[in-house]
Order: C-alpha cells, then sequence, then structure tokens
C-alpha cells in the first residue's frame, strides 16, 4: 500500500519522484504529492486522483531542486483528497514528511499537540533541536502502530532521514546519490545496489553516503542486495494492461518456479532455502499454512496436496485471524506462510507470533529481500517476477507450484512412492506448454464475457481441488469487474445458495475428470433443472454432460493436484475480459492496493 520515493544528489528531483511515483502507482493511487528543496525551503505540490494529476499541477505551478520525498497514496484514515495528500508540512513549513502505516495512538498524540498550538501529529517539529535524525528518534519512541516514513527539513539541510517499522523501505545506491523507496521498482532504472531497512532502523542519506542507526542512536551494519530482474518486466511490453501480460506470462513462470528444483529421476524436488535437514522435517507433527486473499486460496490446494500426498495433518488459516486467537502452535509444528510480496502485515505478524510460541517458519514469497524473506527460517521465492497487476494472477499459479514442490519433498521422505514422484514431476514439466495451450485459445474466453458482461452475480462451484479454484475464480471477478461472485464447494451449493438460481445467474462449474467428476455431474444437473446458464471448465468430452452446459471450456487433462493451475488460467482471462468489456480499470481496480501492509 501506498509508495515512498526519496532521492538526494546533483540531479533535477521532481522528474526522478514523478518516475518512481508511476511505478509504484500500483501500490496506492487515491492522491499523490511531491516535497523538493528548491535552495530556499521546502515546497510541497499535491493532488487527488492519479499521479497525471500530480503532473498537472507541477506544470501549472513548477518546482525543482537537487533533494525531496515523494508519495502516492492509498487511503486508510481520511477521505482521499489534496488536503490528506502527502507530504505533510509542519507548522512553520520547515519540515515535511511522507509515511506509510497507520499509527494507532494518533488520536492522544494528536490532541496533546493540538492543545498545544499545533495543527497536526507533527512529533517531529516539536523534537527538532538543529538535527533531523534525532528529531525523527525521538517522535518514533512515542509512536505506537506501523511506519514507513522520509523526512526532509529546511533547518537541516542536504539530508533525508528514513525510518521503518512493519511497512517496507530499502536504500538504492548511486554514484554520489542516493534514493529511498517502498518498492525497488521506483529505482530499478538507476540503480540495482540496495539496502533493505529492519524493523526499528532509522537511515540518513546525504550526497556523501548513507548511515543506519537503531531507535538508541547506535550504527548498524546492513548488507547490500543486488536486484536481478530487469526495467523490461515492469513495463507493459505491448499489452493492454498489465494483468493480460502476467497471465500470459505464466508458461514461463511456473517454468522459472520449477527451475533447478526438479529431481526426475528420484521422483522428489531439491529445495536450497528449506534449511532443514530431512531428519528435522520428519520431526514436525502437524503443518499450519497462513495467507491472505489469493495466497489463502494457494494455501487451500497445498493443504489438499500435503495431507493426500504426504499424509501430515495440516490446517489453514487466515493469517488475520491467526494472529488474534489463541492457535495450538508448538515447537513441532512448521508454519508455512505465503505472501506474494513478502511484506503482508497481517502475514508478517502471524508468522512472528508462531514464531514466539516456538514453530518453525517456511516463507514463499515472490520479492527478493522481502520481511518474511529475511525473517522466516527457510522458504521458497516463487520466481514469478513483479508483478504489477493488483489482481494476482501468475504469482497464485506459482505459489501452488511451490507448494507442490515442498509437498514432493515431504511426501517422498514420507509415503510417496518414487514412481508417483516420477509421474507427478513428468506431468509438473508438461505444464507450461499446456498453459499456452489455453492462452492460445484465449479468444473463446472473450466471447463468453461478451455474452454475460451485463451480470450483476455470478457463482463459481468446485469440488476437491476445484474448490479453492472457485474461490480463486470469484475474488478474481469481484476485484476488477466490481461483480458479485461467490464460489462454493458444489455440493454446499443445495444448503443455501440454490435459493439464488433462476435464468439471470450464470454459474461456473469447474469439472475436469477427476475422482469426484460424477458428483460434480449432478450439482450441473441441480443448476439446469432451476434454469440457471452453466459455464463449464472441463478436461475432455463428457456423455454425462451432454445437452447440459450453455457454455464450454476445455483445459489440458493432468494430475488432479495441477488441475489448479491449468483452470484458473481461463477464470483469469474470463475476469479480465468481463472487466474490459465494463470498462473498469484493470490495473488498478477501486479500493484495493497490491500489497496491503497495514491492518
Amino acid at each position: 500500500m501506498c509508495g515512498i520515493i526519496g532521492y538526494i544528489g546533483n540531479r533535477h528531483v521532481t522528474p526522478l519522484l514523478l518516475e518512481g511515483l508511476k511505478r509504484m502507482e500500483y501500490r496506492g493511487y487515491d492522491s499523490a504529492g511531491v516535497a523538493v528543496m528548491n535552495g530556499s525551503g521546502v515546497e510541497t505540490r499535491k493532488a487527488a486522483g492519479k499521479i497525471s494529476q500530480l503532473e498537472r499541477a507541477l506544470v501549472t505551478s513548477p518546482v525543482d531542486g537537487d533533494m525531496g520525498i515523494g508519495h502516492t497514496r492509498w487511503a486508510t484514515h481520511g477521505v482521499p483528497n489534496e488536503c490528506n495528500a502527502h507530504p505533510h508540512v509542519d507548522c512553520k513549513g520547515d519540515i515535511a514528511v511522507v509515511h506509510n502505516g497507520i499509527i494507532e495512538n494518533s488520536g492522544t498524540l494528536k490532541q496533546g499537540l493540538q492543545a498545544r498550538g499545533h495543527r497536526f501529529v507533527y512529533l517531529i517539529e516539536e523534537a527538532f533541536d538543529g538535527n533531523l535524525e534525532d528529531a525523527v528518534i525521538e517522535a518514533l519512541w512515542q509512536i505506537e502502530g506501523t511506519y514507513g516514513i522520509a523526512v526532509v527539513s529546511s533547518k537541516d539541510r542536504n539530508k533525508i532521514v528514513a525510518a521503518r517499522k512493519g511497512s517496507p523501505l530499502l536504500i538504492g545506491l548511486g554514484d554520489g546519490e542516493y534514493y529511498v523507496a517502498s518498492d525497488v521498482s521506483a529505482i530499478l532504472a538507476h540503480t540495482r545496489e540496495v539496502v533493505y531497512l529492519d524493523d526499528g532502523d532509522v537511515a540518513i542519506l546525504t550526497r556523501e553516503g548513507y548511515t543506519v542507526l537503531n531507535q538508541r542512536a547506535q550504527e548498524l551494519e546492513r548488507r547490500v542486495s543486488k536486484i536481478d530482474w530487469d526495467l523490461d518486466q515492469i513495463e507493459r511490453g505491448g499489452f493492454d494492461h498489465f494483468m493480460l501480460k502476467e497471465i500470459f506470462e505464466q508458461p514461463a513462470t511456473v517454468e522459472n518456479c520449477m527451475r533447478g528444483r526438479l529431481l526426475p529421476d528420484e521422483g522428489t524436488s531439491k529445495l536450497g532455502g528449506l534449511n532443514m535437514t530431512d531428519e528435522e522435517l520428519l520431526r514436525f507433527d502437524n503443518i499450519l499454512i497462513t495467507a491472505c486473499g489469493t495466497s489463502w486460496h494457494s494455501a487451500l490446494i497445498g493443504e489438499h496436496m500435503l495431507e493426500s500426498l504426504a499424509r501430515v495433518p495440516v490446517e489453514v488459516e487466515y493469517a488475520s485471524e491467526l494472529r488474534y486467537r489463541n492457535p495450538i502452535v508448538t515447537d513441532k509444528t512448521l508454519c508455512i506462510v505465503i505472501s506474494q510480496s513478502g511484506e503482508t502485515a497481517d502475514t508478517l505478524a502471524a508468522m512472528r507470533e508462531a514464531k514466539a510460541r516456538g514453530a518453525r517458519t517456511y516463507g514463499i514469497v515472490n520479492v527478493v529481500g522481502s520481511t518474511i524473506a529475511r525473517e522466516s527460517d527457510g522458504g521458497i521465492y516463487v520466481h514469478a517476477g513483479p508483478e504489477i497487476g493488483v489482481a494476482s494472477t501468475k504469482a497464485f499459479t506459482s505459489q501452488v507450484i511451490a507448494l507442490l514442490l515442498f509437498t514432493l519433498k515431504l511426501a517422498r521422505l514420507r509415503t510417496l512412492s518414487m514412481v508417483d514422484g516420477k509421474a507427478i514431476i513428468e506431468e509438473m514439466q508438461a505444464l507450461p506448454g499446456k498453459i499456452q495451450n489455453i492462452l492460445d485459445r484465449a479468444d473463446e474466453i472473450e466471447k463468453i464475457a461478451e455474452e454475460f458482461k451485463n451480470s450483476q452475480n455470478f457463482l463459481y462451484l468446485g469440488r476437491g481441488y476445484s474448490f479453492p479454484t472457485a474461490l480463486e475464480g470469484a475474488l478474481k471477478l469481484k476485484e476488477i469487474s466490481y461483480i458479485h461472485a461467490e464460489g462454493y464447494p458444489a455440493a454446499e451449493m443445495k444448503h443455501g445458495p440454490i435459493a439464488l438460481i433462476d435464468e439471470k445467474m450464470p454459474v461456473v462449474f469447474i469439472t475436469p475428470h477427476d475422482s469426484v467428476f460424477d458428483k460434480v455431474v449432478s450439482n450441473v444437473q441441480e443448476v439446469k433443472a432451476r434454469g440457471g446458464r452453466v459455464i463449464a471448465i472441463t478436461t475432455r468430452e463428457e456423455d454425462a454432460l451432454e445437452g447440459k452446459l450453455d457454455y464450454e471450456f476445455r483445459i489440458p487433462e493432468t494430475k488432479d493436484m495441477l488441475t489448479p493451475v491449468l483452470a484458473s488460467v481461463p477464470l483469469q482471462l474470463l475476469a479480465y475480459y468481463m472487466a474490459v468489456k465494463r470498462g473498469t480499470n484493470v490495473d488498478q481496480p477501486r479500493n484495493l492496493a497490491k500489497s496491503v501492509t497495514v491492518e
């Protein structure tokens, strides 16, 4: 959520800030602003709406210098307008601050400061006595909650002070110039060397270098990391939207997730980041998987895999619920945490809670250097590359592959035969080509979208592995087309949702020829008997479905546990084409942000 960019060097800062904000607009797009040190003091420009509105404001009233900070906002507290846009400036106009996160005791702090004649919660202003980092550190001691901040002051020029707790922040290293950003995409055009800040870090950036302190002003060492992906990965590459580009990247991203990790001759996987011996892996009594949103759907698929193949008890929890319960977690629990960004606030907090109770933690993330990647005991990068579209697509299918890689490893140690392991790997290796087969027929899905683009409700139904796929398909449709959609286990339809079915209700069935196919056929008949319109994702011609389907899209056959990867692709395309035909903002749907770094 929200994006922070800052620069200090010898170049014109305003174009650099705008460029960085545009790269991060997928993180927050309710309002935006910049604060620039222009020689005489701090000048700000802010605007409600997209970055383009800020650009217009800067054309009308230009400002430039060689250092400054910028912010793109996703509103949590306060309506998205120019007044609430960041940067915020202190009472005298000397200090400018951009902030991500939620200050939980802001109400109490605000009352106290207002009583002393201040307009807002500007603790840094009160604490300032000539040294900006000292004032920031003093202010942070009074704050409860999460933050990623960058601060500049005309009274302590030629430095940017940044700090983080629970909200991602990094430093970009250049030649006589330095950056601070909440997302590496904001600075990738200018540097590939970054330093990831940890919770409690305070960084001081000057033209001569940078220093990282803790909140007791003690200097810290932080490792320099290299970014290994290219700028063209965050460009649209000729596609109309990032989401469509990312859907079409899935043959490559699925292959990237598997590359170097399969051992076909042994029917198992090799996971270099596991950081556990086989003996340690076998000592766990149970597995807890925790995640949010789309990652929670991949977790449900992982639960099914692990219990079916590895025969180990698995529980899947919403991270937002787990952190406020009293879960049964011991030192014999393995906690798997899944997050595309590796920064999801609830998932990170759930992981820390599990660690505090003695569990080993295993992260499945996409973003290298993210907080979950750094703090987990081991894990696997899904290597999907940067995902810019707010609605996750390629990260979801790569998470499913990552879970299967882990399942293969554990199952071969426990109960799975080499023959069965080899058969699964053979199907995994065939997946990229099968995904491409689906993408080559995207026009078939577009025709279905044209037929149903004016529908107001959808049901998605499936059984077994197809139930989480149904949930994910419904979520995609809701996220970007704003159509009400619900996913259910197919058999649960008659326990309530069947009351909704009439001739206006499209029902999407994920019905591959698997072990529960015959049962799903009965559910299809129940829908048709009530006039519902059936769209089916199938794998072969089936006599049992003859005359019962209004629309059918066939995916290639595969192993049951791999069906969600293939079935999710036409569901992603359906959501995409529906949204385009309804005229919504596909890549930046209303009220949503890519990375949820606040509660």
